[in-house]
């Protein structure tokens, strides 16, 4: 096998219910539900797609909390099981973390394929829970912890090099920015191959993201220049944008 191979919808599915019997025979009585995320449960999933699936554990008192991962490849196909406590997962839908627009999608489109218990419901319920200071927190730390960095070395890379370095910081700051937008829109993207330009889709963007993100989308990112000054022109209407919203991410003095 040279890689993924081509499996149809179907065959992908039949897949699917097989591990969530194997789930079943090896879990027992502790499976509180069993669903699938990502494309296969939006229905948008490729010949080529990986098969992406929740297993959730009823857990007794005192037991430790559970969190891993079956991950595999099987030849023509790759599958990856992500196991959780019911506490465990439930209390990580209701963090919001800069990658919220992305990872926190995945749980309102799952699929369920056993869910006796409604599980999936509380699930969303969870996803739903968090309050304007928790998005507003992890937007700061976008401003201060990517997007600032990023000027920086956007502009120590075009001051003394490599400029080499560019392209991948411009994609680096367009794909952050969009999880900001989303985050200041409480809205989830579909997929990581779509987040850039759904981003482009929602209201009171700041002014530059646009031209960072089609520069970003084209892939014509060879002239250094043209690179530099769209990160700047972004990087000023970011400043700008927070501000207005006030999303402050800078201080006088030391904060402690």
């Amino acid at each position: 096998m040279n890689g993924p191979q081509a499996v149809t919808k179907d065959e992908r599915r039949a897949i699917g219910h097989n591990i969530a019997d194997r789930l079943k025979q090896v879990y027992g009585d502790k499976i509180k539900a069993i669903g699938l995320y990502g494309s296969m449960a939006r229905g948008t999933d490729g010949p080529y797609s990986d098969i992406e699936m929740l297993c959730v554990l009823r857990t007794e008192d005192g037991e430790e909390p559970i969190d891993f991962s079956h991950e595999w490849a099987a030849g023509a196909w790759k599958a990856e099981v992500n196991v959780y406590s019911e506490e465990e997962l439930l209390k990580y839908a209701k963090t919001v973390e800069d990658s919220w627009p992305l990872s926190h999608g995945a749980f309102l489109t799952a699929l369920p394929l056993y869910d006796p218990d409604g599980f999936f419901d509380d699930l969303i319920a969870a996803v739903q829970s968090p309050d304007e200071a928790d998005f507003r927190e992890s937007i700061h730390g976008i401003l201060v912890g990517e997007m600032f960095e990023f000027a920086g070395k956007w502009r120590n890379a075009n001051a003394q090099g490599p400029r080499t370095y560019l392209p991948y910081l411009a994609m680096e700051t367009a794909q952050y920015a969009a999880m900001l937008i989303g985050l200041h829109h409480r809205t989830t993207y579909s997929t990581g191959a779509k987040v850039i330009p759904e981003a482009m889709t929602l209201p009171d963007r700041p002014e530059g993201f646009d031209a960072l993100a089609q520069l970003v989308l084209s892939g014509e990112l060879s002239d250094p220049d043209r690179v530099f000054l769209t990160c700047e022109a972004f990087w000023n209407g970011l400043q700008a944008w927070a501000e207005e919203r006030d999303y402050g991410f800078t201080t006088e003095q030391i904060p402690f």
